[in-house]
């Protein structure tokens, strides 16, 4: 255990373009290909598109920007983040909470990132241009396996941990650097496939035009609002490690906020003008729901010339997207985890990718189990997580130090005052509103419940922890 003080070398990004991507990686996932288009699907288009794009301008934006920034100020994980700049129990405690609910994210995601596999494997064996295929079959078999869903969350958390044990710059940059570009080039060309269908511009009609009424609904804006901060990990710690890994004097918090945005708006773009064309041009309903991705759009590859073509190239690029997105939401913890408990990098990956694939597990055998966590963590979970981050930017080290400390250090750009008062008060409050909407809303039910215990019980167990934590540095 290294000692007070003592500052640790650590790895650093290759290179800037490594950096953007593992931004982009991070943030670009099954939220952006799966669940951006179901949900546009069901809130009728281009008036969710509209709200979804200013919320991303208005908060996620800042918000990116001051995880980034606190990164690259602390130049350590997210425990070790809060421990600079809030050094007490309670503090580090709010660290380990981000953590926590870091790691029961990732264990759900990766049973969705099982799915993906699944479906990638079976596209490069052609099996969605076969004859005897059929869709809700092949899903419903599928998910009634627990030997097959079990099996592709194992294999999930194995491929996980290689990257993982390869470290920062052989490990997640090399994957990042290739896998983010593919994926954008799989979507553009399926995007342009899809245009060229008959019908297809019914999709588009779909995509951009605005019911403007609908901007007036409550619902439409706490929709947009879950989808963006869903899909930008915002608050996850994820800005927070990656940032963490930038050399002292990069310029890049900034640039990382607004390009990881940007990216994951065009993405997430890209899969709606992928998908909507393809399903107005096959007559699908888009309202179709979360299988919309695994049972409505399969059905049409056989109809489609180069049908199995399209679909390799969908489903694998599914496929990289999600995986990405696990690999950097495991890698918040196991940097954190090697920096706390002085484990070797190896060790530490091995301990949390196993943590990880064990909790998994009910969510790979049951999809019931699965949607409770995710209703839970991302309605409470996720919103407390992103408290504890931005509250402590906002309210102990202060937007206004890190603004001159880190993000207009060296900037080609220059973020003013304003931005302050989105850190300190807006995106805080934002996160209440969530809680308390979703507590509301589900009053009295299981997921209510639930989610006030993880918000009551989470940051006491963090200072438990953080008790044991101080104990062991004060024996070293």
């Amino acid at each position: 255990m290294a000692k007070e003080g003592t500052k640790l070398s650590r790895a650093q990004w290759g290179s800037r373009f490594g950096f953007l991507m593992a931004m982009l990686g991070a943030m670009v996932g099954a939220g952006n290909i799966w669940r951006f288009p179901y949900i546009v699907g069901q809130e009728g288009g281009g008036a969710f598109i509209l709200a979804y794009l200013v919320l991303l301008v208005s908060i996620a934006i800042p918000g990116l920007i001051a995880e980034v920034a606190l990164g690259r100020f602390a130049g350590r994980g997210v425990v070790g983040a809060f421990r600079k700049i809030l050094d007490t129990q309670w503090g580090v405690g709010l660290g380990i909470v981000v953590m926590m609910v870091n790691i029961i994210l990732m264990s759900y995601y990766s049973a969705v990132v099982g799915w993906t596999l699944y479906y990638a494997l079976h596209a490069v064996q052609f099996t969605f241009t076969s004859e005897s295929f059929a869709p809700a079959a092949f899903w419903e078999a599928f998910q009634s396996s627990p030997v097959r869903t079990v099996s592709m969350q194992t294999l999930v958390m194995v491929l996980v941990a290689i990257v993982l044990y390869l470290g920062i710059r052989r490990g997640v940059e090399r994957l990042v650097v290739y896998a983010v570009p593919g994926l954008i080039l799989a979507l553009v060309a399926i995007t342009i496939r899809a245009l060229t269908l008959p019908g297809a511009a019914k999709g588009l009609v779909f995509t951009f035009e605005v019911e403007w009424s609908a901007l007036a609904q409550g619902d439409t804006w706490i929709t947009a609002l879950g989808q963006a901060l869903f899909s930008t990990g915002l608050g996850w710690g994820l800005a927070l490690t990656i940032g963490s890994y930038l050399p002292e004097y990069d310029d890049t918090p900034i640039g990382g906020g607004v390009f990881t945005v940007m990216g994951n708006s065009s993405v997430g773009l890209l899969s709606a003008f992928a998908i909507f064309p393809i399903v107005f041009a096959f007559d699908i309903d888009p309202a179709s729901g979360s299988d919309l991705t695994f049972v409505s759009l399969p059905q049409v590859f056989p109809q489609m010339v180069g049908g199995g073509v399209w679909a390799l190239l969908f489903f694998v690029g599914f496929f990289l997207a999600a995986f990405t997105s696990a690999v950097l939401v495991a890698e918040v913890s196991t940097t954190t985890l090697t920096e706390e408990t002085g484990w070797s990098r190896e060790k530490t990956v091995f301990g949390v990718c196993g943590l990880i694939w064990l909790l998994g597990l009910p969510s790979a055998v049951s999809g019931s189990v699965l949607g409770f966590l995710d209703f839970v963590f991302g309605n409470f979970g996720l919103p407390l997580a992103t408290l504890a981050i931005m509250g402590a930017i906002g309210w102990i080290l202060t937007p206004e130090k890190l603004r001159v400390l880190e993000v207009n250090r060296g900037s080609g750009l220059y973020v003013g005052p304003r931005w302050n008062l989105i850190v300190q008060y807006l995106v805080p409050l934002v996160m209440v509103g969530i809680v308390v909407n979703y507590a509301v809303t589900n009053f009295g039910s299981p997921r209510m419940i639930g989610g006030v215990a993880i918000f009551v019980l989470f940051p006491v167990i963090g200072t438990l922890l953080a008790r044991i934590l101080s104990d062991r540095h004060s024996l070293v």
